[in-house]
């Protein structure tokens, strides 16, 4: 099947019970070859400081004094066009809403996350902490959101694939699951099943420019990269519309976008948070 065939591709209501039940879903291609080659070279540009634009990301990167550290940048479709296109791609705003089950979607924001290769190293510096993406985002009043993880090469656990926990969505928020940056799998795999909830690992094998859709409740987490290549994806965070601010819960940059005095119910809409798909 073309890739312009697999584009497109409708969602069966297999397709959302797999995702209803595991918490996850992995895409037909989402990209072409030359959509992953033009993103491979937006991460040469991006962490070189080459922006398209006179702005800035929404983190100002600085590069890494450890060399193996993973590096993440919010919002890099501020400053790369071919970033923009493609976590704002209609297509994929489609599939995101038939697996949430809404009728508009809208970009929370984006990151370019490139995960260093350690070859046979033994370093834990490259981990992603077991986490849930909501549990970073308790300002957004509607936890139904959904993050696409978007390969730019064939990615296992070999390259630091990402593993989800399934049917960890089903558990709702769980408290101080903000836990991307600890490194510790095991420490962390052991605190969130104290309470004896099931803990079923299951690796996202993808091809590159295929996609992972994951619930923002989903706990998920990645080992290191032991190859010698860098590991580079595209990752888009998308709600449905109107998502709403929940005011002091919890601080998140995207406050900041939504003026100097947020209220209650505001709407994140409008620039910064542009239309991704509506029916």
């Amino acid at each position: 099947m073309t890739v312009t065939a697999q584009r497109q591709y409708k969602i069966t209501a297999e397709d959302k019970a797999t995702f209803d039940r595991d918490g996850y879903w992995i895409s037909p291609k989402l990209l072409t070859d030359e959509q992953i080659a033009k993103l491979r070279r937006a991460h040469e540009r991006v962490w070189a400081g080459d922006y398209d634009g006179d702005g800035f990301p929404m983190n100002h990167y600085t590069p890494s004094k450890i060399p193996d550290m993973l590096r993440k940048l919010d919002n890099s479709w501020w400053v790369n066009d071919d970033v923009r296109e493609t976590v704002t791609d209609p297509v994929m705003g489609e599939w995101a809403a038939d697996l949430l089950g809404v009728d508009e979607i809208r970009l929370w924001h984006d990151q370019m996350i490139y995960k260093p290769g350690v070859g046979d190293k033994e370093t834990p510096v490259g981990n992603v902490g077991w986490h849930q993406d909501y549990g970073y985002w308790q300002a957004s009043d509607n936890p139904n959101m959904v993050t696409v993880w978007i390969a730019l090469q064939d990615t296992d656990l070999t390259n630091g694939g990402m593993s989800t926990i399934l049917g960890s969505h089903k558990w709702g928020l769980v408290p101080d699951s903000n836990t991307f940056f600890d490194q510790d799998l095991g420490a962390l795999k052991a605190k969130y099943t104290a309470d004896g909830r099931p803990w079923i690992e299951e690796p996202c094998i993808l091809k590159a420019g295929e996609a992972s859709f994951h619930h923002g409740l989903t706990f998920h987490g990645s080992g290191p990269n032991r190859t010698n290549e860098p590991r580079l994806s595209i990752v888009a965070h998308l709600m449905p519309g109107g998502t709403a601010y929940r005011p002091r819960i919890q601080r998140h940059d995207n406050i900041r976008l939504l003026g100097p005095r947020p209220y209650a119910g505001q709407k994140f809409e409008g620039a910064y948070f542009p239309q991704v798909f509506a029916r």
